[in-house]
């Protein structure tokens, strides 16, 4: 079994920013109702006076604002489903598992699309809560050893802060170059080890806005 991060790996950008800028370009509402608190909350976070997962929960709360998600996220996918990578569509296997942070019901539609199977972070659109811990870092590691999954051959993540699961594969690897290069995960040497513990601490990326 292969396991693949998608934002920023098998998918060039953030899918939860990106779904979030077209939703606001459908939904002018959303410029007054999600983005002033998202600002906010960003700067505060900035600060040191907001935690992750607070944060995380602000920017997937326009998920709870929208009355046509359903059709709004399949032509999302309709428009960028292209940003799959190429490498990847070359090696994909139908036993394949992206796992991923941003929102399942984000992640779901493009996963079917591919055929492969998916974990997510689970997000109740109705009442703007996490239903399980965020799939971020270290969680995504434990979700595999308490479910059970079989060996990872291959780890694939654009992020040092996936090193708990890349500890976890027979062999892992970090893309880079917008998604469209594939190498070998760094040695584990002190330095690299300071900025991993940046990332899993820090916890936020952006890795680049969508245009409409």
């Amino acid at each position: 079994m292969n396991v693949y991060d998608f934002d920023g790996t098998i998918f060039y950008s953030d899918c939860s920013i990106g779904f979030a800028i077209w939703c606001m370009m459908r939904h002018p509402k959303l410029w007054f109702t999600f983005l002033p608190g998202m600002i906010k909350s960003l700067i505060m976070h900035k600060m040191g006076k907001l935690p992750n997962y607070l944060l995380q929960r602000k920017m997937f709360s326009y998920l709870t604002m929208i009355d046509d998600f359903d059709i709004q996220i399949e032509r999302y996918w309709d428009k960028y489903e292209n940003r799959i990578s190429v490498w990847y569509l070359a090696q994909k296997r139908s036993d394949d598992l992206i796992i991923s942070a941003s929102p399942d019901c984000i992640i779901g539609p493009i996963a079917r699309r591919l055929g492969v199977n998916f974990i997510a972070t689970e997000y109740d659109r109705e009442y703007g809560v996490f239903l399980n811990n965020l799939m971020y870092a270290k969680e995504k590691a434990k979700y595999i050893f308490d479910h059970g999954f079989p060996i990872i051959e291959n780890f694939y993540s654009d992020s040092l802060a996936d090193t708990p699961l890349a500890l976890c594969a027979e062999k892992a690897h970090l893309v880079i170059n917008r998604a469209t290069t594939v190498t070998d995960w760094p040695d584990l040497d002190e330095e690299t080890m300071k900025t991993v513990k940046a990332k899993i601490d820090t916890g936020w990326s952006i890795h680049l806005k969508e245009e409409d």
